[in-house]
């Protein structure tokens, strides 16, 4: 019995990710603190996401075929899902300006400009001011959607007000502050593409100075040298799995890889710095296909993969995403990355639904949690919409071979 049809069987489970034992070749999962639950019905009301007991019928037209017109019908059906969803409920916070990353990538992709149209209607709607004055990393991440769109546009004021903020974070940069900008895992995807992105917009190597100063800190934090992951942060530096394996999140370490392939994007190829950021995600990558599933996805836990059993959608795009960057970039060897990809694309597709729907993301979360394989949340959207992207690029490139 497949997992999805296993837990329309047993609507009463709400508060349960799966109870799908032996029939569905996973263990259990187990119930949802008041934490999650609270994190989840915010979630609801914020319209960033839900959580259904059935959610239809998986989809059967998509095909996992490494060929444009296949990659970008997936795309497409989960794009255009999500964007007539969520388009009245457009913000400015991270889970939003994750989307958004997903939504410019689905323009290039596709050559469908509704996607990059409805981004234009997002900078409108907040006058392309980023969240705060003096942001922290998760209320820059919608900057990276306004840069880009000028490098579209070239309307200066799409990033007039995101270049003051951070010249003012520049020049704040060593104010007393208890902890380093970047002290959380997931920051190294909010923060530092943007600073790439103003750099390449205005050739000005302070912003890939700060970005140089900044990511160290967090590396040397964070990083575990022999582990080649991320801790989410530092008060995970010493938590374990039940398994007494390191806690090592799959969401945390697919900001990072993805953090990565977004900052090497606009980074110079010429700048001497780059072969360090090269180096760690050489690393990281390595790792990670270490720890891929047989389903080709991670699980919320990457050390413990038994113990959470269903796969995490919005950690499993990010890595494919991270993945594929780096084989069309020549950083990474197709050879051995290109089936981990391939593979990661296929599982991501087993959990679209029939109308367009990803399932099985994690709702929000510093660490590996539970949920229901219905679950869906905009940032795991903007993870898989970033996938396709890169997966569609290696069609394409196959293609012309």
């Amino acid at each position: 019995m497949h997992m999805h049809a296993c837990l329309r069987c047993l609507p009463s489970c709400f508060l349960v990710a799966s109870i799908c034992f032996a029939t569905c070749g996973l263990n259990a999962q187990h119930l949802l603190t008041p934490q999650e639950q609270k994190r989840i019905d915010e979630a609801i009301a914020n319209h960033i996401g839900d959580v259904p007991d059935n959610a239809g019928p998986l989809a059967k037209n998509l095909s996992a075929k490494m060929m444009p017109k296949a990659v970008e019908a997936a795309i497409r059906k989960v794009a255009d899902w999500e964007l007539e969803r969520s388009q009245p409920y457009f913000g400015n916070e991270w889970t939003w300006s994750v989307l958004y990353t997903g939504f410019m990538a689905a323009s290039t992709a596709t050559g469908d400009s509704k996607y990059s149209d409805a981004m234009l209607e997002v900078g409108k709607k907040f006058n392309w001011q980023l969240r705060s004055h003096l942001p922290n990393a998760d209320d820059q991440s919608i900057g990276q959607t306004y840069t880009e769109l000028y490098m579209q546009e070239h309307d200066p004021e799409m990033i007039a007000g995101t270049q003051t903020e951070l010249d003012d974070l520049v020049t704040h940069e060593n104010d007393p502050a208890p902890r380093i900008p970047w002290w959380w895992c997931d920051a190294l995807f909010m923060a530092p593409p943007l600073w790439a992105r103003m750099n390449a917009i205005t050739h000005d190597g302070k912003y890939l100075d700060y970005i140089d100063r900044e990511w160290w800190k967090t590396s040397n934090l964070l990083y575990d040298s022999q582990e080649h992951l991320y801790f989410r942060d530092a008060t995970y530096l010493n938590k374990t799995e039940p398994n007494g394996q390191k806690m090592f999140w799959s969401r945390g370490n697919g900001w990072v890889l993805a953090g990565f392939a977004r900052l090497l994007q606009y980074l110079p190829k010429d700048d001497p710095r780059r072969e360090k950021y090269v180096q760690q995600y050489r690393e990281v990558a390595a790792k990670l296909i270490t720890l891929q599933g047989k389903d080709g996805l991670w699980r919320s836990g990457l050390l413990d993969p038994n113990y959470y059993g269903v796969p995490e959608n919005s950690g499993s795009a990010l890595i494919a995403y991270g993945l594929a960057y780096g084989i069309n970039e020549g950083i990474l060897d197709r050879k051995i990355y290109a089936p981990a990809v391939k593979h990661a694309w296929k599982g991501l597709l087993s959990y679209v639904y029939a109308d367009g729907r990803l399932g099985s993301i994690q709702q929000v979360g510093a660490a590996p949690s539970f949920y229901k394989p219905t679950s869906s949340f905009i940032f795991g959207v903007g993870g898989f919409l970033l996938a396709g992207s890169e997966v569609d690029r290696m069609a394409k490139n196959q293609a012309h071979k």
